[in-house]
């Protein structure tokens, strides 16, 4: 397959999205987990992402022209997406804990797991 601009913009980068705190400005960040600064902010989640993608791509299109090595995804760093049970006070308890973070369930479980055994 030809590694053109539509090659690399099908690729599963891992995209990262996170609330921005009202004191910090509000709205959405977003960033390209490999491409150090890649990344695009909006008003909501959606505009955060769509404004990376744009950055990643005008960075793509730079990169090709110049004959630039890019890197694709480590496949090892993927995200994998699970379904988990857990009592419904915990979740409200983790809920509560995170939310003045301004982190996912999905995150805080990564770092408590990464805390406890280790990657």
């Amino acid at each position: 397959m030809k590694k053109n601009l539509d090659y690399y913009m099908n690729l599963d980068y891992e995209i990262i999205v996170k609330k921005v705190k009202p004191q910090d400005g509000g709205g959405w960040f977003a960033y390209y987990k490999d491409f150090k600064g890649v990344m695009g902010d909006g008003e909501s989640a959606d505009e955060a992402l769509q404004s990376a993608q744009e950055a990643f791509k005008a960075l793509v299109t730079v990169m090709l022209e110049s004959k630039e090595s890019i890197a694709e995804p480590n496949e090892a760093d993927k995200s994998l997406r699970i379904n988990i049970s857990m009592p419904e006070r915990l979740v409200k308890k983790i809920d509560d804990f995170i939310a003045p973070l301004h982190i996912t369930r999905s995150a805080f479980l990564q770092k408590a797991a990464i805390k406890e055994i280790g990657v």
